[in-house]
């Protein structure tokens, strides 16, 4: 008799990212550095390109495959940028913050405390991913994000 799965694989979650990059083993290690990724499953196709990687970070999952251009799989290299963002969220905002750093990200905007509650900065990563690192440092009203974000030195 067959056995039944899960329809949600243990480990993920509704919402799962899933990266398309240029050399998915140099992202692989990389990730591991920046992030701490723990790799739990990593296949490669006939050619030996990435095709499909689990890598877990904190309690979620992140998918990562190369890049196959004649079925029009590209990363953010290829395409010119990414409007996409992979957030993070940490007990320790600045130490994730410069171990990214210290593993190759670039700075997009400076970790520093925000209007609405958190710790908060952007990266770029060496395969154009960007991503957000954040702690939660305050529970402010709805009126006191309003009152913050109108207070804010305009651009």
């Amino acid at each position: 008799m067959p056995q039944k799965v899960k329809a949600i694989p243990d480990g993920f979650h509704t919402i799962s990212p899933h990266l398309t990059v240029k050399n998915g083993e140099q992202a692989i290690e990389f990730y591991k550095k920046a992030f701490g990724a723990e790799v739990l499953r990593a296949t490669k196709g006939p050619d030996g390109n990435l095709m499909h990687a689990d890598l877990r970070i904190g309690d979620s999952m992140l998918m990562l495959n190369d890049e196959f251009p004649d079925w029009k799989v590209l990363g953010p290299q290829s395409l010119g940028g990414t409007p996409v963002t992979v957030h993070l969220y940490v007990q320790d905002a600045d130490a994730a913050f410069k171990r990214a750093v210290d593993a190759g990200c670039t700075v997009k905007m400076p970790l520093q405390d925000q209007f609405w509650g958190d710790r908060y900065g952007q990266l770029l990563d060496p395969f154009g991913h960007q991503w957000s690192i954040a702690s939660h440092i305050e529970d402010p009203t709805p009126e006191e994000i309003q009152t913050r974000m109108a207070n804010m030195p305009k651009m």
